[in-house]
């Protein structure tokens, strides 16, 4: 997956350095100018040529969805000085917003293209290198999707590569149906998102957007601050921990680290860290046979995909009723394989596909453990093959019940491992 960087006001970098500690009371400098030489000391630049005309004297400043703030005390030409009221640490290239009275400053950002002029090269180079996914920052509506899968489709025939919608602003919210039924996923940018909304808001409009993506079959990550301590301690908190465990009771399908692998001390234990919660919170709701009823609306169109959600629909209670050890589903396109997801029966699924790049998509959803398999005609032959690749991988064993579905024959059947 690679990350645009999108057109809204962040800071440069920090002149080579992977971080900066602002303290309470220092005075920093805030400039458009550009600097060839090292930067001056406490001097951040910013992207935006507008900044020192659109800021006020007052406004207060926040640094990567309010992980650091400053207020703005005086402007000079090109430069704001602001006095650090919340001290933090400063990342490269994070995100800026002001407030003024209270209330976000957001009418430039609102005149900024979506994708910038960076983003485009960048995306090209993405295509180039064979991502399966792009995300992009601070979507504003479905035009901005559309308008990229089209660009995509045009120079990439050969395999598709999924979109991913970043939610993470106040225009993101206002539209947020048509977005995600334009993309091929969504983000829960939550460090962002929570700098354009009230704090207390944050844990709402996750559980908002977890569910409807849920609902329109669409895989949905979580991201942002789950484990921050660990960036510069060895444990998390307590809180966090109960952070990752409310993302996956609200069985999204994805959580993502961010500043904890990209720069923190303990990248690997962090990863440990949110996996061995994750799991243990999953059997806990296997164990509780916690199955929640949340109503799953047709999402299918033409008659032949209607039968596919039946049957996967089908398929999720039957596994669930009858205590199955694990569902198979045979896809081409991965369609059955997300469809099923979608379910979150309570036992694993495997998915098998002959395509490599549908393979790794299927990564992405919940549930899903996807191989890739060439296919022959007859389904026996794909069945028994199946077997002995998950047997000896030690995933199953003989005696145990499974489901297999296939997209390929529209089929569902109930038996049990030779």
């Amino acid at each position: 997956m690679m990350d645009t960087e999108g057109s809204e006001i962040h800071m440069g970098d920090l002149g080579g350095a992977a971080s900066a500690k602002a303290e309470d009371g220092e005075i920093w400098t805030f400039s458009v100018r550009s600097f060839n030489s090292p930067l001056p000391e406490r001097t951040i630049h910013v992207n935006y040529d507008g900044f020192a005309e659109d800021v006020k004297v007052c406004d207060e400043l926040l640094v990567d969805g309010g992980m650091v703030r400053f207020e703005v005390i005086e402007k000079i030409g090109p430069d704001v000085k602001c006095l650090c009221t919340d001290p933090g640490l400063l990342l490269p290239r994070a995100n800026l917003t002001f407030w003024r009275d209270g209330s976000l400053v957001r009418e430039r950002n609102a005149m900024l293209p979506t994708i910038s002029s960076k983003d485009w090269l960048d995306i090209d180079f993405g295509i180039a290198e064979g991502v399966d996914f792009i995300a992009v920052s601070f979507v504003k509506s479905a035009e901005v999707i559309n308008h990229l899968k089209s660009y995509i489709a045009a120079r990439c025939r050969d395999r598709e590569i999924a979109v991913v919608a970043k939610i993470e602003s106040i225009d993101s919210l206002k539209n947020l149906e048509e977005i995600i039924r334009a993309s091929d996923g969504a983000m829960v940018a939550r460090g962002d998102l929570g700098a354009q909304i009230p704090l207390e808001q944050v844990p709402s409009a996750q559980q908002k957007i977890v569910k409807l993506c849920r609902q329109l079959n669409k895989p949905v990550i979580v991201a942002s601050q789950l484990l921050d301590s660990m960036i510069e301690y060895p444990t998390p908190t307590r809180a966090e921990v109960a952070d990752v465990s409310e993302a996956v009771r609200q069985r999204a399908d994805a959580l993502m680290l961010s500043g904890e692998s990209a720069m923190g001390q303990y990248p690997e234990k962090a990863l440990i860290v949110l996996r061995s919660v994750s799991l243990r919170i999953e059997r806990w709701w296997r164990e509780e046979k916690r199955h929640e009823g949340m109503e799953l609306p047709d999402i299918t169109s033409s008659f032949s995909d209607k039968i596919s959600e039946e049957i996967c629909n089908s398929a999720a209670k039957m596994a669930n009723t009858l205590g199955v050890d694990a569902v198979f589903v045979y896809t081409k396109t991965g369609h059955m394989a997300s469809l099923l997801s979608r379910c979150r029966p309570d036992c694993p699924i495997f998915a098998f596909t002959s395509s490599t790049s549908v393979r790794r998509r299927l990564n992405l959803q919940w549930g899903l453990i996807p191989f890739r398999l060439s296919f022959s005609d007859d389904m026996e032959s794909n069945l028994n093959r199946t077997f002995s690749l998950l047997k000896a991988r030690g995933m199953i064993q003989s005696g145990d019940l499974v489901i297999a579905l296939s997209d390929m024959l529209q089929s569902i059947q109930v038996m049990h491992v030779p």
